[in-house]
């Protein structure tokens, strides 16, 4: 009997032959036709044609010992082939940019795929509140080509350069260019936390000119900043990454 409703019709892939597009808002279509990727290990759900996939873990021996000290990075696959590559990370929103000779530092849990064109290392975050937690590391992208993240809902992009800027380390998942970042102590959020207050005792403060990225959680603490050593939440859990 043939199969009745518009299920085959409403989700049919989509037709776009840019190299990096989205299939919905939760699901990333790759055009390998352009060349290699780099995606997040385990971030393949389909693909058709012909893709070869290698765990390349930390991406070598310099960004790994830096992984294993810092706590932040992401194990990421290079991808390379023909054809059409979907990946998605827990049905996480994505959200797509194109850097031109550009820079961001993300999260590294929100990390989802690049172009192979774009350099990425683990770096070291210089903040004057940085000393309270031995230091601040991000994941750097730098260069020209596709850059996928994800984030825990639609976020909002807030451009720094209109206003001081505080957020919750825990929702911050990037931020450009150009973007200076400093930690916040909230000597309320100190006597909070031994009252069973808000808990609020660190907050990322942003300057400069340029974007910081937030999302509507607190919730991401896989492989990012989200968590220190024996410590998570509003606080000192927030501050190994971005």
């Amino acid at each position: 009997m043939p199969i009745h409703g518009s299920l085959f019709q409403d989700f049919r892939e989509n037709a776009s032959q840019d190299p990096f597009s989205l299939q919905n808002k939760k699901l990333l279509k790759i055009q390998m036709g352009y060349g290699p990727v780099w995606a997040k290990t385990g971030s393949m759900v389909a693909y058709q044609g012909d893709v070869k996939f290698e765990n390349r873990g930390s991406g070598g021996l310099s960004r790994m010992l830096k992984s294993a000290v810092t706590g932040e990075g992401v194990d990421m696959m290079q991808c390379t082939g023909q054809g059409e590559l979907f990946v998605a990370d827990e049905a996480a929103d994505i959200q797509v940019m194109y850097l031109e000779n550009d820079l961001v530092s993300v999260n590294g849990a929100n990390v989802l795929a690049f172009s192979s064109s774009i350099e990425w290392d683990i770096h070291r975050i210089q903040a004057r509140g940085g000393m309270m937690t031995g230091g601040l590391y991000n994941v750097s992208l730098r260069g020209t080509g596709y850059v996928a993240v994800t984030t825990k809902g639609e976020p909002v992009a807030l451009d720094v350069s209109g206003a001081p800027t505080f957020a919750d380390a825990q929702a911050v998942v990037l931020w450009t260019s150009g973007v200076s970042m400093d930690v916040r102590v909230d000597t309320g959020g100190i006597k909070s936390m031994i009252r069973g207050g808000t808990g609020e005792l660190l907050q990322m403060a942003f300057g400069g000119q340029g974007y910081v990225l937030v999302q509507p959680s607190e919730s991401v603490v896989a492989g990012g900043h989200q968590e220190t050593q024996g410590s998570r939440g509003g606080g000192l859990g927030g501050l190994l990454g971005g």
